[in-house]
């Protein structure tokens, strides 16, 4: 097993995921936490959030944006966790939990981009602020994703068999 800082892409994927928690848990968690739950500090985050990036998906998120929220709790939340631990074990079963993870993180911000770049309720200057955030997401969630197609096919093919020509 080689050492993580010597598998500079699982680096990098680890350096993401150690980022990655902290953002989920104080920004794009917020309006799951009850209310009472919620610490003055988160109050102040989200608010500069807003302030800064005027993201509608923060002020009045659509019903499909809160079941994003959701499948970031319940899935990004423990597979990012577990992920850390894996990344630094080089865990071979790490690679069909990160394709999914990226297919579907590729998805879900590509959804999120399209949609507001047709709002009209916010200029374009402040569509190219939200895409420093948004595009290096999805551009990451693409590279992982034909990282770990690539390794798994590459682990795959190392164990199929040749065909017997005699059979065919």
């Amino acid at each position: 097993m080689a050492s993580i800082l010597s598998r500079k892409r699982d680096m990098a994927y680890l350096t993401f995921f150690l980022i990655h928690i902290p953002v989920m848990f104080c920004v794009d968690l917020y309006p799951l936490y009850p209310t009472s739950l919620r610490p003055p500090f988160l109050d102040k985050i989200r608010h500069f959030y807003i302030e800064t990036y005027h993201d509608q998906f923060f002020i009045s998120p659509p019903a499909w944006f809160t079941m994003y929220m959701w499948m970031e709790l319940l899935y990004h939340t423990p597979l990012s966790v577990w992920a850390i631990s894996a990344l630094w074990r080089d865990d071979k079963r790490l690679r069909i939990h990160l394709l999914a993870f990226a297919v579907q993180t590729a998805i879900t911000t590509s959804t999120c981009i399209a949609d507001y770049l047709s709002w009209t309720t916010i200029s374009n200057a402040q569509k190219l602020e939200l895409g420093k955030l948004y595009v290096p997401y999805l551009a990451l969630s693409i590279f992982m994703g034909i990282d770990m197609y690539g390794r798994l096919t590459k682990a795959i093919v190392g164990r199929i068999p040749p065909v017997d020509k005699k059979v065919l």
